[in-house]
């Protein structure tokens, strides 16, 4: 199902930096009209403002802010063509010592506010008969590394939610794309190395030749261009294709055994 991004209206959560901003940027440049929400309000209004968008400051560890957040945004501007969850946080460090705080926070931004907010977003997509779900999640999703295994759970149930939303939208004139990265210039990245562990065990992947770091505006042109062609995953670096694949293979052959079972009553 391709999608034509000009004159559609476009939703970037974690919008005010780094892959969020970048995306913003692509889809604006692609004819959409963007829609930024972030929690740092002055950077994501100077962007709004550049983009011709518009802002939208919010926290999405926030239940009380994530709740009514589409509708929020559909008031002012119009209903929402595409949504792009994109926002994340990482938390490392050894699990028994992490702040209970941190690890809900982490949880909530990660997982749960994606969720909630494709709730919000596909009544109205349905009813308009058109629309498309991006979710960032990541090669942590395909194993854990050391003193990330919140992180890595939280994109790993990103990644298995976005498969399952894909599969109750089968025939359904809604799309999905999952986004799943290695390594890529952020602040995020940075933080993460600083664990020594972490920053040990992509070492190593360097080594192996598994990882290689992706320019964050490579990240939005791919992303872009799959919205606009319908395809289903994103995967950057090519080469952790392999990994995915084999991690998905559970996912792929339950689907294949359920062909034909409706998703829908």
């Amino acid at each position: 199902m391709t999608v034509d991004i000009r004159d559609h209206r476009v939703l970037v959560t974690g919008a005010s930096r780094g892959i969020g901003e970048a995306l913003a940027r692509h889809f604006a440049a692609a004819g959409g009209r963007v829609a930024l929400v972030a929690r740092s309000p002055g950077p994501l209004e100077e962007l709004a403002a550049e983009l011709s968008g518009a802002a939208f400051p919010a926290d999405l560890a926030d239940p009380e802010q994530v709740c009514g957040l589409i509708a929020r945004v559909e008031a002012r501007g119009g209903p929402v063509d595409i949504l792009v969850n994109n926002a994340g946080v990482g938390t490392t460090g050894d699990f028994a010592r992490t702040p209970a705080e941190e690890l809900e926070q982490l949880y909530r931004v990660n997982l749960l506010a994606p969720v909630l907010l494709c709730r919000q977003v596909l009544p109205g997509m349905l009813e308009r008969g058109g629309g498309h779900v991006v979710n960032v999640s990541s090669v942590a999703a395909l194993g854990v590394f050391p003193g990330s295994a919140c992180y890595c759970s939280s994109k790993a149930g990103l990644s298995h939610f976005t498969a399952g939303l894909r599969a109750d939208l089968r025939s359904r004139p809604v799309g999905t794309t999952l986004v799943e990265l290695g390594p890529v210039d952020t602040d995020l990245l940075e933080r993460a190395c600083s664990y020594l562990p972490i920053q040990r065990s992509y070492r190593r992947f360097y080594q192996l030749q598994l990882f290689v770091n992706t320019d964050r505006d490579e990240v939005a042109r791919q992303v872009v261009t799959a919205v606009q062609q319908g395809r289903r995953h994103v995967r950057l670096p090519r080469r952790t294709l392999a990994l995915a694949l084999l991690t998905e293979a559970p996912r792929r052959t339950v689907e294949w055994l359920l062909a034909g079972v409706p998703h829908q009553d």
